[in-house]
């Protein structure tokens, strides 16, 4: 196998927008079709992306004995039910974040998922992109010193009743939708689980959900606060505080393709601003996955990760609830 023949499993505006267009030209990853329980939807969505197939149902496409994986960019409820179907079918999966509506749902998907032989691995982009990578080097060089704590902003402005994002069944909500950003971020820079955490959350009369929410992660010797927010003009930004200096990353998580991402150090030296990239972080995504793959190597983030996130947020919701430092 020199390539990895992808399916992707929802006709997603989010897929359409933002993914697609960086995968064309991969030389490991090849999208062969797309599927939709509308099948005039789906032939629609392949025609205009310059797909081979389309397919008129998520089973049929799960059927094809030509898709190595598929992509699962389906409403949050839905993520586990579908990973464990498709390594039914014998396909690898990378998923959307949250990778499931709880720890226990996580730890089971991934669980069904080994025992079935397939791959599987929750979809944080943001990992691969350079901005990230470098800002990792630089936390873990000492340059910055220790890191004291980690302050994270993440908003949007979204109340359309519709949005699949403001509907509270469907695992709608600031902290699924990009909470699950912050706490990921956060461990990605500690390089290690919060031992307790602590959430404030205002929710939607209508809706019901978490609109705007705020945490602490205690990490025991540093911390993590952020705010999310569905209801606030767009807003995002992570800044890392040290014992011997700073990092800012400007668009931590939505990074342009077409332009490079600036990151700023700041040191007793002085500041600099470090420019890196272009790069597109769902082709160097996906492309890390097809590698694992081809070469039978561990997918690049392991699916634990996926459960512990899903741990963090666990205990935010039921902070919310309690008032009180919940343990991780």
């Amino acid at each position: 196998m020199d390539s990895v023949r992808w399916g992707v499993l929802s006709v997603s505006n989010h897929y359409r927008l933002r993914v697609h267009h960086q995968l064309i030209g991969s030389g490991v990853t090849k999208v062969l079709g797309i599927a939709s329980r509308d099948a005039g939807r789906a032939k629609q969505a392949a025609r205009e992306l310059g797909l081979a197939r389309s397919f008129g149902s998520y089973e049929a496409m799960l059927a094809d004995p030509e898709i190595d994986a598929v992509y699962i960019p389906l409403p949050n409820h839905l993520h586990a039910q579908w990973i464990n179907k498709a390594a039914d079918a014998g396909k690898h999966v990378l998923c959307e974040k949250p990778f499931a509506m709880d720890a226990a749902q996580a730890a089971e998907a991934v669980r069904y998922a080994e025992s079935k032989g397939v791959r599987v691995m929750e979809a944080f982009m943001y990992r691969f992109h350079p901005q990230w990578a470098h800002t990792k080097q630089v936390v873990q060089s000492g340059e910055i010193g220790k890191v004291q704590f980690v302050q994270i902003q993440f908003t949007y402005n979204n109340k359309d009743p519709r949005n699949i994002r403001n509907i509270l069944d469907t695992g709608g909500g600031a902290m699924y939708d990009i909470g699950c950003y912050a706490c990921s971020s956060s461990r990605f820079v500690m390089g290690k689980e919060p031992e307790r955490a602590i959430s404030i959350v205002r929710r939607d009369a209508e809706f019901g959900t978490d609109t705007l929410s705020s945490a602490m992660l205690d990490f025991g010797d540093a911390r993590a606060l952020f705010t999310v927010s569905t209801q606030s003009f767009p807003v995002q930004q992570v800044d890392i505080f040290g014992t011997s200096g700073t990092i800012t990353i400007f668009i931590p998580y939505n990074m342009y393709d077409d332009v490079p991402a600036e990151v700023r150090i700041t040191t007793g030296i002085g500041p600099r601003m470090v420019r890196l990239g272009p790069a597109g972080q769902y082709r160097l995504m996906f492309d890390a996955f097809s590698k694992s793959i081809i070469e039978g190597k561990p997918v690049p983030t392991p699916p634990e990760d996926a459960i512990a996130n899903m741990r963090a947020i666990d205990a935010l919701f039921r902070s919310e609830k309690s008032g009180l430092w919940e343990k991780v």
